[in-house]
């Protein structure tokens, strides 16, 4: 995100990590001093790490009047440890290493403990998305759990298709226009409206004879679940 601050015109004083190969790559990106061991004092500080290294992150910060906040889209605010004000700071999309992203349109969760902290955050949200929102600890964890099913278990759901293109020497490219339709179409009609296949109509003849024809049985079990769960969705 420091990018996307960055570009907005925030004044970014350090960037802070111990990885110090890719702080200085980003410290030359975006003209910003960058340390592994000397935190410098500021107003505001946001940990974009795993949520494992949050907490142990946090302790590192001494300053009691500033305000901090993590990223995470499980977490609450206390497991950072600390006497500072805490927040949470939550971009609703998935990230990849030298993937370009358009920051205006990622929506932003913002959650803080005091009233004048949620709207410092809204404004700084709103300096790089126009798409913002503050949401309490219960709505966020929820909020992660629905994209995790929406991205991370439909993009292993791609590797899978990949795995079976590969093992029959057909390229997957032939299923981007099928995913982009997918993806497209559910802007506006339902997930569940938009529903196409044999497990929807309940074609028994097809989907035995498809899982004849997978010889994996992880992939087998993945049909049959994912079948099983689509069958009783639509159930008369």
């Amino acid at each position: 995100m420091a990018k996307a601050f960055k570009e907005a015109g925030i004044d970014l004083i350090q960037l802070y990590g111990r990885n110090e190969q890719e702080l200085k790559k980003l410290s030359l990106e975006i003209n910003v001093e960058y340390s592994t061991n000397q935190l410098k004092q500021a107003d505001f500080y946001l940990i974009c790490t795993s949520d494992k290294a949050i907490a142990e992150v946090s302790k590192q910060i001494p300053y009691e009047q500033a305000l901090v906040a993590h990223t995470s889209g499980s977490l609450s605010r206390d497991v950072l440890e600390g006497s500072y004000r805490k927040a949470s700071f939550y971009p609703l999309q998935t990230f990849s290493k030298n993937r370009k992203l358009d920051y205006s349109k990622i929506p932003l969760f913002v959650d803080a403990g005091w009233e004048s902290d949620n709207i410092l955050l809204t404004d700084l949200a709103k300096k790089i998305s126009t798409n913002v929102m503050r949401i309490n600890h219960e709505q966020r964890k929820q909020m992660h759990l629905s994209a995790v099913f929406a991205c991370n278990f439909v993009n292993h759901l791609y590797a899978q298709a990949e795995i079976i293109c590969k093992q029959n020497d057909i390229s997957f490219n032939y299923l981007l226009p099928l995913i982009e339709e997918t993806a497209d179409k559910i802007k506006t009609i339902s997930p569940k409206d938009a529903q196409t296949g044999p497990a929807v109509r309940n074609d028994q003849n097809i989907i035995k004879f498809q899982e004849n024809l997978i010889v994996n049985p992880n992939q087998l079990n993945i049909y049959k679940i994912l079948t099983e769960s689509i069958t009783k969705m639509y159930e008369l």
